[in-house]
């Protein structure tokens, strides 16, 4: 198969960013209402707090297969497939009877987000010259957080009128809309299946995902181990916020502004982020991120006002936002041009796991010693990430 042609950034937008800001809305508006659907149906607090974990589970169980499925399905219709997951288990959230069904039905939501974006990842990554991939992958990053910005309000809204279920019917039709948005608008170089080119055993069939991790594994168990604490540190800061806030007496009103505040501050400097990715390298983005990030998690547990708080917060919202799309262009750039997308999904597996590992070393560390020890330990993380990845994040988009 040969090679896609490769198309300025802008030229996706309708077919690869209106979708993926569309995704994004739809994971923002359930986002709030998962846990509280469950305690809705009888679950205890714990057991809302696991169902709410399982969207991370889901994520991390879709990785590979995501891979797996963008080479048989092409991105396309990977996106599709992926859509249409996500509506069955938006269907069953608001049919569940029990929250065994709504369990299985947001472990089906993460697969479904892990396709999701892992298409859309293979393709920007092969259609999208390598000069314009910093600038093209924190736009893909900026609209997911856009989306999950927007989502909650918009949510918000529709659940005055709905009540829990408002939040899923958003979901559902922004869905749909990104479906046909993705059946309409179709760009040329789009083709199903036309740019992945599968690396071939002896006896002819595509190699394995088991032999292409094998073959990748020294870029996986270093930059791959460096995405996991990026990832870690990255979802340490989400729950963070909200508890410093109610530990230092905060209403949970003022609590919700500045944790959205911070996150208005990400999306301010995505592209800023990617323009610096494209024209300085990857290492002036990747280390400056996660120093600032690990310093704002180490200097929150000194905030005692609303005034240092929130300061710390906005600081927290900058460093993550200069990263914005970081994971997903070093990725990109050490991916092999054959079986590219198997290789994501095992890359998007490793920073899945370091989301789902920050919260619960908050949790740990909280319940051994206090949250303010927590915190800056998911600084520490931090800065352990910075000094990894200013060691192994190649200069030219060469693998180490």
């Amino acid at each position: 198969m040969t090679a896609r042609k490769q198309v300025g950034i802008w030229s996706i937008g309708p077919s690869v960013y209106l979708p993926s800001l569309l995704f994004g809305i739809g994971q923002g508006a359930i986002a709030p209402i998962i846990p509280l659907t469950a305690r809705d149906l009888g679950g205890s607090v714990a057991t809302a707090g696991l169902i709410v974990a399982l969207l991370g589970v889901g994520k991390i169980v879709g990785d590979l297969p995501a891979g797996v499925l963008a080479v048989r399905l092409g991105e396309r219709r990977a996106m599709l497939f992926a859509l249409v997951v996500v509506l069955a288990a938006l269907t069953a959230c608001l049919l569940a009877p029990s929250v065994h069904l709504l369990a299985v039905a947001v472990v089906l939501i993460g697969i479904s987000s892990s396709v999701f974006g892992l298409a859309r990842h293979a393709y920007v990554t092969e259609a999208i010259p390598f000069h314009l991939r910093g600038r093209a992958l924190s736009t893909l990053g900026g609209m997911q957080r856009i989306g999950l910005f927007v989502g909650p309000f918009l949510g918000a809204a529709v659940m005055s009128r709905l009540g829990l279920a408002g939040g899923y019917w958003v979901h559902i039709v922004v869905a749909v809309a990104a479906a046909v948005v993705l059946i309409v608008v179709r760009e040329p170089e789009m083709a199903d299946g036309g740019s992945e080119r599968a690396e071939l055993q002896p006896s002819g069939k595509p190699d394995s995902t088991a032999r292409i991790i094998r073959r990748h594994l020294p870029i996986l168990r270093t930059l791959g181990f460096g995405a996991l604490l990026i990832g870690a540190a990255r979802a340490s800061r989400q729950v963070a916020i909200p508890l410093w806030g109610e530990h230092i007496g905060l209403d949970p009103a003022t609590v919700s502004l500045l944790f959205g505040l911070s996150g208005a501050m990400e999306m301010l400097i995505f592209y800023p982020a990617g323009y610096a990715m494209d024209r300085l390298g990857r290492r002036w983005i990747v280390v400056p991120s996660m120093v600032l990030l690990g310093l704002s998690l180490v200097l929150l547990p000194l905030t005692s006002g609303i005034a240092t708080y929130t300061a710390v917060a906005l600081l927290m919202g900058f460093g993550n936002g200069l990263g914005s799309g970081i994971i997903m262009t070093i990725g990109s750039d050490v991916s092999p041009e054959v079986s590219r997308a198997t290789f994501l999904g095992a890359w998007r597996l490793f920073a899945d796991l370091g989301n789902g590992a920050g919260p619960v070393l908050v949790s740990v560390i909280t319940a051994a010693a206090t949250l303010g020890a927590a915190i800056a330990a998911a600084g520490a993380v931090a800065f352990v990430a910075a000094t990894l990845m200013a060691r192994w994040v190649p200069r030219h988009g060469a693998a180490p």
